[in-house]
């Protein structure tokens, strides 16, 4: 009974080896081209908060930004639906998360329930969240080398 529970358990670990890397690869696209085609119809629910984190940098205008970030999104998105072009996703994804946490700290009063770290708001919520997708990012990325040395 034993070796067949055994047997049964490698067989479903051999499936998730398998499509793991190709699931994390197909969510991303899905969830960066989505989210990212919404920002130029000025259809996110991101758009304030970007508007705002995004006001003071130094040329062009926050609906600017809001629109180019949506393009770099579709952008990530794209290049994660194809294996060959999977570790420039993964650079853009990195470049992307720095500015997406940038809010946390330069709009904690949007960010946190008055101003506790330890609560954020649904905003903060939204931006703390993108650590597991660093971690997919990381963990998708550490596929591309496995047994190489």
């Amino acid at each position: 009974m034993e070796t067949e529970i055994k047997k049964i358990d490698q067989q479903i670990a051999r499936w998730m080896s398998r499509w793991s890397a190709k699931a994390i690869r197909i969510s991303f696209g899905i969830i960066f081209i989505w989210f990212g085609i919404l920002k130029p119809f000025d259809l996110s629910s991101a758009e304030n908060l970007l508007k705002a984190t995004v006001v003071w940098l130094p040329f062009g205008t926050p609906n600017f930004w809001v629109a180019a970030i949506g393009v770099w999104e579709v952008v990530i998105g794209v290049t994660f639906l194809f294996s060959r072009t999977t570790k420039i996703a993964i650079a853009l994804l990195f470049l992307q998360m720095f500015g997406t946490f940038m809010p946390l700290f330069f709009l904690s009063e949007v960010t946190f329930q008055n101003g506790n770290i330890f609560t954020p708001s649904l905003e903060g919520q939204y931006i703390i969240k993108n650590v597991m997708i660093i971690s997919a990012a990381l963990a998708l990325g550490g596929t591309y080398y496995k047994g190489k040395d």
